[in-house]
């Protein structure tokens, strides 16, 4: 199609004149509609003929299309068909829940600074070895018991007991030797109640661990004191300050009545010693230390009438009972008016009884030496 302008006139009155031309071929309304025929393009270029001179501005391209769609409608009873493709519906989901939203990323507290490694100990040169602990102290020596330096027991009838913390020649841990003696030089001897229990003493071990213990000659026999004391239930200080009482720990004495050994036990007891040895160390301390716990059993655990016992004393002794004796031929068959406070207050407390002189009676003393 050539568009050809002619001029009429002076003053110019733009004019357009449509000259057909072959159309180019026209894909999409090809597709869209049955070909056309030579009827209806003749028609399309009337209508090209006749289009409004408003559209004078309109591209030959949009024109052909209008007067193309202008015909669809004439042939389709002014219903126009668009064939553009269906608008695309993605299907709908299996739950119509909308996704919650995510909730706020937390913000970030500060961080915490870590702490600061502790700082390398500095090297330091190896210790030196250290000393060899010093010996153990022997155990300090104990009293028996109840609480104090002294007994605590009832008078008994007897007066006051007269204890006294310091060993003196009448008195001590165990009561005075008035105490002790109770009635000798009256009616008769009365002896207090007296329990093992009760008594104050010293600890044998801590004495024999020392060097200049009054128990060093019975070192010896320590093993068959403890196994004695040990079988019949009496303190071993207390067996030990019988064989010191009686011998001065040596196994070999006599007593002037015929008394055998470190207990100085008398013939009657000696019927089953070990080939006849009634001195045997074994056999004489546990005969001595069973007929001590025996005599204490069956004075109702009294110690102090065992005790006087052992050395002979009764209940009702008076002083001229005890001294009979030395009028005769075995003066030292008297009974040692000094054997109680010398035993109680001296040996067990770790004093030697004869060198500290202890007592008042002394009768004794005439007899002479052993």
């Amino acid at each position: 199609m050539v568009l050809a302008g002619t001029p009429h006139s002076s003053t110019f009155k733009p004019s357009f004149t449509f000259v057909f031309s072959p159309p180019p071929p026209f894909p999409t309304i090809m597709k869209a509609v049955t070909p056309l025929s030579l009827v209806a393009l003749l028609a399309t270029s009337a209508v090209a003929a006749d289009f409004n001179p408003s559209h004078a501005h309109t591209s030959p391209a949009h024109a052909r299309l209008y007067a193309s769609r202008a015909q669809i409608r004439r042939d389709s009873g002014g219903q126009l068909h668009r064939r553009c493709k269906p608008k695309y519906f993605p299907p709908p989901s299996g739950s119509s829940t909308p996704e919650p939203a995510p909730a706020p990323a937390a913000k970030n507290p500060d961080p915490v600074p870590a702490p600061a490694p502790a700082p390398a100990p500095a090297s330091s040169p190896a210790p030196a070895p250290a000393p060899a602990p010093a010996p153990a102290p022997a155990p300090a020596p104990q009293y028996g018991g109840g609480s104090g330096d002294v007994i605590k027991v009832d008078g008994y009838g007897c007066g006051n007991v007269g204890a006294t913390s310091q060993i003196t020649k009448t008195s001590g841990p165990n009561g005075s030797q008035d105490w002790l003696n109770c009635g000798v030089n009256e009616g008769g001897w009365r002896p207090p109640n007296i329990k093992v229990s009760d008594l104050k003493y010293k600890d044998l071990g801590a004495e024999l661990s020392r060097g200049d213990s009054i128990f060093k000659n019975c070192a010896q026999f320590s093993d068959i004191i403890y196994d004695a004391a040990g079988q019949y239930g009496i303190p071993a200080i207390m067996i030990a300050s019988i064989m010191m009482q009686e011998s001065s720990c040596n196994k070999d004495t006599v007593g002037g009545g015929g008394e055998q050994g470190l207990m100085q036990i008398t013939h009657d007891k000696c019927g089953q010693a070990p080939n006849g040895n009634c001195k045997d160390p074994w056999y004489n301390i546990h005969t001595g230390a069973k007929y001590l716990s025996d005599q204490i059993n069956n004075n109702g655990g009294n110690v102090l009438k065992a005790v006087g016992t052992y050395n002979g004393w009764s209940d009702g002794l008076t002083y001229s009972k005890a001294t009979a004796a030395r009028y005769t031929n075995c003066c030292r068959c008297q009974n040692n008016l000094d054997y109680l406070h010398q035993f109680f207050n001296g040996w067990m407390q770790a004093k030697d009884a004869y060198s500290s002189d202890l007592g008042v009676y002394k009768n004794l003393a005439v007899c002479g030496p052993y």
